[in-house]
């Protein structure tokens, strides 16, 4: 069997704000509340389970997101309509500009709970 991620929890001050902000900007599906958890998968079957926590034990961490140039559309357009600040760079220094990193396009922002998410098309290293 090869190694595959199966799901990771994602710490959320609000489990299902988190988990429907992020489907709603990627176009996914939440799933149904199953013990502390209200997963979103993808569509390489990977489970995010978001859960609640204590707002003060919250890391932030950093999930990125491979799409296609039409999935990108979509979600920068819903990014847009909602007024969501979104960046160039992973360190903010480029607000309202998009990356144009390997020949694909990509942006980072933040979610509810002050995680960075980032949607590309083109994965790192990608010379195509």
């Amino acid at each position: 069997m090869s190694v595959e991620l199966n799901h990771t929890i994602i710490h959320a001050r609000d489990k299902r704000e988190s988990a429907e902000f992020l489907a709603s900007i990627l176009g996914l599906e939440v799933g149904a509340e199953w013990g502390p958890f209200i997963p979103v998968q993808t569509s390489n079957s990977v489970t995010l389970d978001f859960a609640t926590i204590p707002a003060e034990s919250i890391a932030m961490q950093h999930y990125a997101f491979l799409i296609s140039d039409e999935e990108f559309d979509a979600a920068f357009a819903r990014i847009q309509d909602l007024g969501i600040t979104y960046f160039a760079d992973p360190h903010q220094k480029q607000p309202g500009e998009i990356n144009r990193h390997y020949g694909g396009r990509g942006l980072y922002f933040m979610d509810p709970s002050g995680h960075a998410m980032e949607i590309m098309t083109r994965p790192y290293g990608n010379e195509e």
